[in-house]
């Protein structure tokens, strides 16, 4: 049930992440009128490189997802990876600049994919003592 919880939580996140790097990539005024940034060259430039960074973040979501549908053993490190980096990202932008939508939307999905992570370590870990 957990590992379940785990690849669903992994799907969705990809999904938002790359409509977010699409949207970096084909739509960059749109991507910067939905984090109130005014569109200019420099800014243009910013959400170019955004999408980048997005797109990177999308590829370890996806090496995520695989890894834990084939229960290879490192996946619970690179869970928990994302999922600490989306907390920070969430928090940060939070706390330095007040976007509430963004502590909701990456936060919570980070702790979720931790706690998600940890509980699908913890059933395989019950399998094994089991035997």
């Amino acid at each position: 049930m957990a590992r379940k919880l785990l690849l669903i939580l992994l799907v969705l996140a990809l999904l938002i992440e790359l409509v977010l790097t699409v949207g970096g990539f084909a739509a960059p005024d749109m991507l910067l009128a939905k984090f109130g940034v005014g569109s200019s060259p420099d800014t243009q430039f910013m959400a170019f490189a955004l999408a980048w960074l997005l797109l990177f973040v999308s590829l370890a979501d996806g090496l995520a997802l695989v890894w834990v549908w084939q229960r290879h053993p490192g996946y619970a490190g690179l869970c928990y990876l994302l999922g600490f980096w989306w907390i920070g990202i969430g928090l940060g932008l939070y706390l330095v600049y007040g976007r509430f939508d963004n502590l909701m939307l990456d936060s919570v999905k980070g702790l979720l994919l931790v706690l998600a992570t940890w509980a699908t370590r913890r059933a395989a870990e019950t399998v094994l003592a089991a035997r």
